[in-house]
């Protein structure tokens, strides 16, 4: 049996080595704040099962709008300290008692989906794993006065980054007697289990897997998300259905009423529809009736939500953004205009991205047509994607 796997995202410092009026995890990189890399990697990955955010009780109109659309455990208050913000996110899982822990810093947005499950293996296998990278410069000791007094044997030497990986029944209890014995002075969650006296071991961890602490890093990380998804991909999609009996019809994931309703694929929401489309056809992923057959009963009158999530996922999982959906709706009714604004919010928390990046057009087809007959109603949608460069 897989052990069931949680992560903690702390996230409740203030970041004021870093600059900007907003703490560090807040900011934007490329577009989309700091913390939502994590955010979202964690929320994905196959093996993790609930991610706990720990955020300080000032920022969470900043966490909400950085964690729209995933699928998250509710923040919790975060302490004085790293430490006591780690205990504060454990306390609110022990409910649910997960077998391992991962506790992962906000600030570093470039951990890849392949060192999660490397943690959660070598966590599996040892109790408590940490991703560990050889020290290549030469260390020297020095004194009060800038002297050199020595040099550091390098060998033995690592430096560490998250996520690091415990056992959580006894990563909490180690955050409780530390807690108890007034301890706070431990650097990251390694110390302290490795006072409460238990073992750590180190696996491979990854040279770009850096943390983000001054200004000077979120420019050289701004350079690199950009270069990143330097593929930029254009996606269409169209889709057609026809009017019939009904008194609702579904539009860009809204329920609204009307004298008619569509019949067709699922819930026949040709909006949501055609922007799959479009996003399948950006990474030339077939589109949505060979992921979706509308020959299988399992689709039949399901929630077109969850192709779009598919479409994304399919994206994010290449290492991939969404970067705009722009959607037009052609019909003489139902009216588009009092929704649109509603629609926009509905696709952009679906498709897990800012209201800003989601266009919403409607017009008729001057009484031409099928569609000015008001038989049916057609969408089409362009989709921008970004995605990791390769030949």
């Amino acid at each position: 049996m897989e052990p069931s796997v949680a992560a903690v995202v702390v996230a409740a410092g203030r970041g004021v080595r870093a600059g900007g009026s907003l703490p560090k995890q807040y900011r934007q990189l490329a577009g989309e704040p700091v913390i939502r890399s994590s955010l979202s990697l964690l929320s994905w990955h196959g093996q993790v099962g609930a991610v706990q955010s720990v955020i300080h009780p000032d920022d969470r109109t900043y966490y909400d709008a950085a964690a729209v659309g995933l699928k998250l455990l509710p923040p919790v208050a975060g302490g004085a300290s790293r430490q006591a913000s780690v205990l504060a996110g454990l306390e609110a899982l022990s409910t649910s008692a997960p077998d391992i822990v991962l506790i992962h810093d906000a600030a570093r947005p470039f951990c890849s989906a392949e060192l999660v499950s490397r943690a959660i293996t070598a966590c599996a296998e040892t109790g408590a794993a940490i991703p560990a990278l050889e020290v290549t410069d030469t260390i020297k000791r020095v004194d009060a006065q800038g002297r050199v007094t020595g040099t550091v044997d390098r060998s033995e030497l690592r430096s560490v980054q998250t996520p690091q990986a415990f056992n959580f029944a006894a990563l909490l209890e180690a955050h409780r007697k530390a807690a108890r014995d007034g301890r706070q002075d431990f650097t990251d969650d390694a110390a302290l289990f490795e006072w409460a006296g238990h073992k750590v071991t180190v696996f491979a961890g990854e040279s770009g897997n850096v943390k983000l602490t001054t200004d000077e890093d979120f420019a050289k990380a701004e350079a690199r998300r950009i270069a990143s998804l330097a593929d930029l991909r254009l996606g269409n999609g169209y889709d057609v259905h026809a009017f019939c009996e009904g008194d609702h019809v579904w539009l860009g994931g809204l329920r609204i009423p009307h004298d008619q309703g569509v019949t067709g694929h699922s819930d026949a929401d040709v909006a949501l529809h055609a922007i799959v489309d479009a996003i399948l056809g950006a990474i030339a992923d077939g589109d949505i009736g060979k992921h979706f057959p509308p020959s299988d009963p399992r689709w039949r009158g399901a929630s077109s939500d969850q192709f779009l999530k598919f479409a994304v996922e399919r994206v994010t999982k290449r290492g991939g953004k969404v970067a705009h959906i722009d959607v037009t709706i052609v019909c003489e009714a139902p009216k588009i205009g009092p929704h649109r604004d509603a629609m926009r919010k509905r696709i952009a928390d679906i498709a897990e991205i800012a209201v800003d990046r989601v266009a919403v057009k409607a017009t008729t087809s001057e009484e031409m047509g099928f569609v000015g007959r008001r038989e049916g109603i057609v969408a089409m949608a362009t989709a921008t994607v970004r995605l990791p460069w390769s030949w």
